[in-house]
């Protein structure tokens, strides 16, 4: 994910360099060769497939689901054609006075053999047991005729294809832990070769670049200890492992990037990754380069001191690290968010949205309270605010830019675009929640997660109308041209009207899901579905642009779009996998910083020092949002529900009030310094330049520094707001 201030990157469908807003790196970090590329388009098609396969059996279900109820509605009895039954082995047409006459024989040759029981033969019982008998294997015989005669070569056909439709999904689910393993490696592999992991700075020097083959080297084969320690430890213990074929594909990957990162460490820094027209090869200061150290590597070192040093445990770093599998199908579906939002990115609609609105003239002011309230729902659906910013960041600040916005709002505007979004329906974070907690449901949480979406929004309105900057001829704007200002209002209209197609496609798409699959659109159907329609809004385009029926405005991408369908989708592989392994990277380390800070017990230890249930809330609150800042937010609900949940319950918090809290301390913890994970993607997305220029503007401590401070009054008072409002007015 690292980004570069200067530089190209090649087209994705013609390879020629071209100059961009969103600078992100698509070339390998360890050289340009062809092979390279290959292998990384390899992966990544790789990846689309195990991708595609996750999709499928997510449909697969729905499919299924309907297959049942066709077969029922066609054959009355299809519950039970759908099974081939076996036949009867009894025999219908036996003779009752022989059967009896055995019978009788049998029982007089046991009462003389033991002497026991003078009790005489029944006739008469056994006779009716006889007939009892006959009459239920008839009644088997029938059954069987019976379907022998309503089977026929459409019903054979149609079970079959159903029956395989059910195996299919079933051995997907089946296999998601191992296909998640698979993925994440896979994934990790593109992003170390292409340097995308997520870190605090860019490499642009030697020292940069050695230091940070150094960390992954070392983070990689501390993993690959653990996973053969663990493997050991087990095997002499004599306790299985439950699929230990993801410890083994733990133990390959990890020796891969390891491989990866070795090689690279004794490879020179490409030119591509060096600023300067001369390409020289800057030295760079050590101190400098700690931060182009993947945050993932500072993850494992932290696990690792605590596993390997402190405990004399090394296989514990593995089993934790292998927890984020227990949740394969949430991270899966995270991964296809991650595509869904690259996928996006490919599209226009996200700039015709924001044309609707910057043709009004709205003030900056008001088109960032736009930009809030816009990309709320697009994070409410991929389930995590850094999404949203890698996907759309770069069309959300070049169209505040271009209104006249200052680029310290812009950036701060950029980087809140997810953070009220979290809250809302469908949003993973709640669906989780309510996996690792039975005291919520997630309608009581979505329920209340809109009106703290509504709260966040006016906090965040009367912050930022309050501190509007009255010295706007000192900074320096993004000037509309006169073509921008003579807007008409039949243009602006043209600009809604422009719109529609969208939503015929997308209304169009979840009509078919409805009343075809009886799916709807909600947190467990979204993964699947959200694919495919934004997929079909790609053809659309292209077909559009193809006939020359359809004007694709100029956004960052326009360079890029051709008229070949499947080269947005293809370019959307291709950057989504890097970030899929980068995010995977960050969520499976969390795991084992979150094992180790819960086997320290250092929340418990605090507790029972605090009594007041004000101060309790506010440990809680400096608990939630350092959490937030150092770890991925699925791995530190993980986290947070064994550790802190049961504290807060214990001292009289409502749980979903908690929650809540806890959501919101996240966001506040995403953008704190000095971790500020969603200020990292927003600099990835803008690039290097557009942040050194920001800081450069502004008359004022505040305005010099708003891009930090705007994010952090307005999430810092909402979480305030909504951890002491129900205490204090209950």
């Amino acid at each position: 994910m690292n980004t570069y201030s200067t530089g190209e990157r090649p087209n994705v469908s013609t390879n020629k360099p071209t100059k961009t807003l969103n600078t992100s790196s698509m070339q390998p970090a360890i050289d340009s060769k062809v092979s390279t590329r290959n292998l990384s388009s390899y992966l990544s098609y790789f990846t689309f497939f195990l991708l595609l396969l996750t999709v499928l059996a997510g449909t697969g279900e729905h499919v299924h689901s309907q297959f049942l109820k066709l077969g029922d509605y066609v054959w009355d009895d299809y519950s039970q054609l759908r099974n081939s039954p076996t036949a009867p082995q009894c025999d219908p047409n036996i003779d009752i006075e022989s059967k009896l006459n055995q019978l009788e024989q049998n029982h007089n040759l046991s009462e003389d053999e033991f002497g026991f029981i003078n009790e005489p033969f029944n006739r008469v019982t056994a006779g009716k047991s006889l007939y009892s008998q006959i009459a239920s294997c008839q009644l088997e015989h029938q059954q069987f005729d019976r379907y022998h005669q309503q089977v026929t070569q459409s019903l054979i056909l149609f079970r079959e294809v159903e029956q395989n439709t059910a195996s299919f999904s079933l051995f997907i689910l089946e296999q998601q832990r191992l296909i998640l393993v698979i993925m994440l490696f896979a994934t990790v592999f593109i992003a170390t070769i292409q340097n995308n992991h997520i870190s605090f700075r860019p490499v642009h020097t030697e020292s940069d670049h050695r230091l940070s083959s150094i960390a992954q080297l070392t983070a990689n084969a501390l993993i690959c200890i653990s996973g053969i320690d663990y493997l050991l430890t087990q095997n002499k213990s004599g306790i299985a492992i439950d699929q230990p074929e993801i410890v083994y594909v733990l133990v390959v990957g990890a020796l891969m990037i390891a491989a990866v990162s070795l090689y690279a460490l004794f490879s020179p820094l490409p030119a591509f990754f060096i600023s300067g027209a001369d390409k020289q090869r800057p030295q760079g200061k050590l101190r400098d380069s700690f931060l182009s150290i993947p945050i993932y590597c500072y993850m494992i070192f932290s696990a690792a001191y605590h596993f390997f040093i402190s405990q004399s445990h090394p296989a514990g770093l593995a089993i934790l690290f292998t927890q984020m599998f227990e949740l394969s199908g949430l991270y899966l579906q995270i991964a296809l968010y991650i595509w869904v939002g690259m996928l996006l990115r490919q599209s226009s609609l996200g700039t015709r949205l924001f044309k609707v609105f910057s043709a009004w003239k709205l003030p900056p002011e008001a088109l960032a309270i736009v930009a809030i309230l816009l990309m709320a729902l697009p994070t409410a659906y991929t389930g995590a605010s850094g999404i949203i910013i890698i996907a759309m960041g770069s069309v959300v600040y070049q169209e505040l830019r271009n209104v006249g916005t200052r680029r310290q709002l812009a950036l701060a505007v950029t980087a809140m675009t997810g953070s009220s979004g979290v809250v809302l329906r469908p949003c993973l974070l709640i669906v989780g929640i309510a996996m690792l907690n039975k005291e919520v449901v997630t309608d009581e949480l979505y329920y209340w997660g809109t009106q703290i979406f509504a709260l966040t929004l006016i906090v965040f309105s009367v912050f930022i109308l309050l501190l509007r900057s009255a010295k706007k001829h000192n900074e320096s704007t993004a000037q509309p041209t006169k073509e921008e200002t003579d807007t008409s209002i039949g243009d602006k209209f043209s600009d809604i009207q422009q719109l529609f197609p969208y939503f015929v496609i997308i209304g169009f798409s979840l009509s078919i899901y409805h009343f075809v699959l009886d799916a709807h659109l909600d947190e467990f159907t979204a993964p699947f579905l959200l694919p495919v329609i934004v997929i079909l809004i790609l053809i659309w385009e292209r077909s559009a642009l193809e006939k020359d029926l359809y004007p694709t405005p100029p956004t960052e991408h326009s360079n890029q779009r051709t008229k070949s369908s499947a080269t947005p989708v293809r370019a959307s592989v291709y950057e989504s996998t890097p970030h899929i392994g980068a995010l995977l990277m960050i969520m499976a380390s969390s795991y084992a910083v979150g094992g180790s800070m819960e086997f320290s017990g250092f929340e418990q230890g605090l507790s029972y020092l605090v009594d007041s249930q004000y101060l309790m809330m506010a440990f809680l609150l400096l608990c939630l949002v350092i959490i937030g800042m150092l770890m991925d937010p699925f791995g530190a609900l993980v986290l947070v529900s064994i550790s802190l949940a049961p504290i807060a319950y214990q001292h009289g918090i409502d749980p979903v009030h908690f929650w809540m809290i806890c959501l919101v301390a996240f966001e506040l913890g995403y953008l704190s310094p000095p971790v500020a994970i969603n200020h990292v993607f927003t600099r990835q997305v803008v690039g290097e330049k557009e942040v050194q220029l920001a800081m450069k503007e502004g008359n004022s401590f505040y305005y010099r520094n708003e891009r930090l401070l705007l994010p952090l009054l307005v999430m810092g008072t909402t979480l305030l707001l909504v951890a002491y409002g129900p205490i204090i007015f209950a």
